[in-house]
Order: C-alpha cells, then sequence, then structure tokens
C-alpha cells in the first residue's frame, strides 16, 4: 500500500489497514468502469460519501458507528476494485466471503462491529441503490424510465447532484467526512 504497509489479501490484519489506503484507492477506482461523462471518472470514494449522506438524510435515527459503516462500505474496494455483482457471480469463486473477509477486517481496525446487522446493511444497499440510479441518470447515460427500471427511486424530495471530482478532491472529501464521523463518536 502507498503506506507502506502490506496487506495479505487471504488473511488480512487489521494492524495493516489505513483509512489513507482506502481513501487513496477508493478515489482511484472508477464507478461504471469509467464509462461516465464529464472529465474526471465518478469514484467509489466520491459514491462512498453519497451513500453515507443518503443514510443520514433517509434514516436521521441512524448512530455515527452505522454511518461510518455507510462510508466504508464498499471500503474492499481500495484493493479489489470495483465489479459489478453479476461479474462477481461469474468468477467462478467465492468472492463474496473474500470480500467479507476484508471487510471484518477494516470494521475491526476503526472500531465497529465486525459484522454488519441485517437491518443497517439493508438500509445502506438501499441508499446504495438510490445513489447508483442519480449516477445512472446524470453521468453514465441512463434515461430516467432505464434508471427506474434497474435501480430504486429515490423517494419523493431527495436529489442528490453527481459531479464527478478530480481523484484529490474525492480523496480529501471521504478523508474529511471520515475524520468528521470518527471525531463525534
Amino acid at each position: 500500500m502507498v503506506s507502506g504497509r502490506r496487506l495479505d489479501l487471504l488473511d488480512p490484519s487489521p494492524l495493516d489497514i489505513e483509512i489513507e489506503d482506502i481513501a487513496r484507492g477508493l478515489a482511484r477506482v472508477a464507478r461504471w468502469n469509467g464509462q461516465t461523462l464529464g472529465e474526471h471518472a465518478f469514484s467509489v470514494a466520491q459514491h462512498s460519501v453519497i451513500v453515507e449522506n443518503l443514510l443520514a438524510r433517509l434514516f436521521p435515527k441512524s448512530t455515527t458507528a452505522e454511518r461510518l459503516t455507510a462510508l466504508l462500505h464498499d471500503a474492499p474496494e481500495y484493493v479489489v476494485g470495483d465489479m459489478i455483482s453479476p461479474f462477481k457471480a461469474a468468477l467462478g469463486l467465492d468472492y463474496k466471503s473474500f470480500e467479507a473477509r476484508l471487510e471484518r477486517a477494516i470494521h475491526v481496525r476503526f472500531g465497529l462491529p465486525a459484522e454488519t446487522s441485517a437491518q443497517l446493511h439493508k438500509r445502506i444497499k438501499r441508499c446504495d441503490i438510490i445513489c447508483a440510479y442519480f449516477e445512472a441518470t446524470q453521468i453514465a447515460g441512463f434515461t430516467a424510465e432505464e434508471g427506474a427500471d434497474f435501480f430504486t427511486l429515490p423517494p419523493d424530495g431527495v436529489y442528490v447532484d453527481v459531479a464527478p471530482m478530480s481523484v484529490l478532491d474525492a480523496e480529501a472529501a471521504f478523508l474529511r467526512r471520515f475524520e468528521a464521523l470518527c471525531d463525534a463518536l
């Protein structure tokens, strides 16, 4: 990793995980495999900040730890990249358990429960899919009708402006949210 840490992907240790590595990696991983409009790719770091914000808006009683879990919901992608679910299934190996081991190590590193509760997972997934709707319709070429067919429509009154940031800006935004949430814990 950029920090100098060596991360064993098969047996990740929380001691080898640094938030700066996560922020850097996620800021450089493009959602939609980079097939988006604009000067910059829309990064997983920026997506993660939006998902955390949506969780706070849609579920205002969410705890700070739950919001931090939302911010880190795609954190394993800092080393494995962003792959669409059908591709993960086609790999022919237990990708989900590999990703889950890394996610558990990340959660433990930052003082979160190793396993995300089913209820919180469902809430974060809802926010994730709503964010994907905005990404699809604003920067990935989907019409509103196509977006509604593939993703969860946002509730009335909820809107997110998806404007891709530079890598450095996305990394900084992710770190700012992380630090603010950790300060509030």
